[in-house]
């Protein structure tokens, strides 16, 4: 006898759903790219049949890849029920490029196939199989809803169909029956009983909140602080760039990569972490590239990008859904020398992790969750149409091993991140097997120069690495540059 099943989208999983419109996509994505291995037939290519078989397999351990939505009756609040017409035939597809492929043809078909939106009358996620590519390789260009994932849960999700060994593969498959959707009655007797009894727990933060009233009012008190202190942050206007425009449904999508073992050494040298190099070599390509536009960069120009952070337990890796808080982080985009500007970056992401931010914000979540999920979205538009932030910069840990899918290994995999209504750009790093990739998601026809970026990238990892060699003498470079820039504006003034 099979059971009716279903589950919950969280508020922070439901805002994904709602924030989309006509240009606005809330997918993420990946592309992966493959060396043939054992997988290739005898015409060199894709043994197309012969994966799509063992996707089906794999499925077995990622159910929400055969969930699609429903809604509570009357709320209508989402939830994941069992598609019984699943198939797998709509969701993975083959194509290929015109012998032999190069890169930047994958990169046009990949902002191509990320600029299409995801049906919502079937399971979310898509993935095509992209045939043809130069040096006898293949990729695969998958997406996903947000609503379905976060970083990490999309490495948990990406990790059924890869092995740590070529010739790894899974367990025979069990004959999958979808289980009923519940009835009606059911789904909003749940909904309700959910918005009842949760919220008084979740502010006073303790089971026992009735039993201990002078503590729960005052812990109620200052947990209505940080919620005030989230709301107040998104309402405060970073700089208005060419980032921050209209955005439209075409999306540009480019990459580069880097040895993550020179990005962790460093981190180190200057006591910091992988994620604070990350954000200082994207704050000095984006002061670059704003100059190179024009913009003028000072040292009080205020420059966001929200930073998701995942605060993901280990007992929920392997759920799907989202669980991160975002950090709208200043950014030091004026002209510092390149350890200078690290320094900053360190400072600031020191100054954020000690705030009320990261508590405020997952309980404004949860507040969100037993009243009204349309509270998150509302707070989600008035961020981006105040330009709360500018960008979005998210980097999440992948294995530091090469896997397998049926014996083709992956050689390189590029992250993308969605992009909010009035941000153009955008980006999402992912470390794999000794590599920091990155992906760069922008808008086509408002970022024509996205390459130039991405050249930048690279262009401030080497002045990075150079000043650290010297430090000595590059802080004493970068000083005399700013009495210099300092006397200047003293005179013009």
């Amino acid at each position: 006898m099979s059971y009716s099943h279903y589950e919950r989208l969280s508020a922070l999983d439901s805002m994904f759903l709602d924030l989309e419109d006509e240009n606005v996509s809330m997918h993420v994505g990946a592309v992966g790219i493959f060396s043939h291995g054992s997988l290739a037939n005898e015409r060199g290519q894709v043994d197309f049949e012969t994966l799509r078989s063992f996707t089906e397999v794999a499925l077995d351990e990622a159910p929400r890849f055969r969930q699609k939505l429903a809604t509570v009756p009357l709320i209508g609040h989402p939830v994941w029920v069992d598609d019984p017409r699943f198939n797998i035939n709509y969701h993975l597809r083959h194509s290929a490029l015109p012998a032999p492929g190069s890169i930047r043809q994958l990169k046009r078909l990949a902002g191509r196939l990320m600029s299409q939106k995801l049906d919502r009358g079937k399971p979310m996620w898509e993935m095509a199989v992209v045939d043809g590519l130069e040096g006898g390789r293949f990729a695969v260009v998958f997406k996903a809803h947000h609503c379905m994932v976060d970083g990490i849960a999309g490495i948990d999700l990406i990790a059924t169909l890869l092995r740590l060994q070529p010739t790894e593969s899974p367990e025979a498959a069990h004959t999958w029956v979808a289980r009923p959707r519940p009835d009606e009655t059911r789904l909003l007797r749940d909904e309700l009983i959910h918005r009842t009894i949760e919220p008084l727990v979740s502010l006073a933060g303790a089971p026992d909140a009735l039993a201990k009233p002078v503590q729960t009012f005052e812990r109620l008190r200052e947990n209505l602080g940080d919620v005030l202190h989230v709301l107040t942050a998104n309402l405060q206007p970073a700089a208005e760039t060419p980032f921050n425009d209209d955005l439209g449904q075409h999306r540009r999508f480019d990459w580069t990569k880097m040895d993550l073992d020179e990005v962790k050494e460093l981190a180190k040298a200057h006591g910091g972490t992988i994620n604070d190099v990350v954000l200082t070599l994207v704050a000095g390509t984006v002061g670059r590239f704003l100059r190179g536009r024009g913009m003028e960069t000072k040292p009080d120009t205020i420059f966001r990008a929200l930073v998701p952070v995942s605060t993901r337990r280990p007992e929920e890796r392997g759920q799907p859904g989202n669980h991160v808080v975002n950090f709208a982080t200043p950014l030091p985009i004026h002209e510092l020398g390149p350890v200078e500007r690290l320094e900053t970056v360190m400072r600031t992401m020191a100054e954020l992790k000690t705030s009320r931010m990261a508590q405020g914000t997952e309980l404004f979540e949860e507040i969100s969750d037993f009243t009204f999920s349309s509270i998150m979205v509302e707070l989600a538009r008035v961020a981006s149409d105040q330009r709360a932030y500018n960008m979005v910069v998210t980097n999440v840990p992948g294995p530091p091993v090469p896997l397998y899918m049926l014996g083709a290994q992956l050689e390189e995999i590029y992250p993308l991140v969605p992009l909010f209504s009035n941000q153009t750009f955008g980006i999402a790093l992912f470390s794999y097997d000794g590599q920091l990739c990155w992906g760069f998601n922008a808008d086509w026809d408002k970022l024509h120069d996205l390459h130039e970026m991405v050249d930048m990238v690279q262009e401030e990892l080497t002045a990075l690495r150079k000043a650290t060699a010297r430090p000595e003498r590059s802080v004493q470079a970068n000083r005399r540059r700013t009495k210099k820039r300092t006397a200047r504006r003293k005179k013009s003034a």
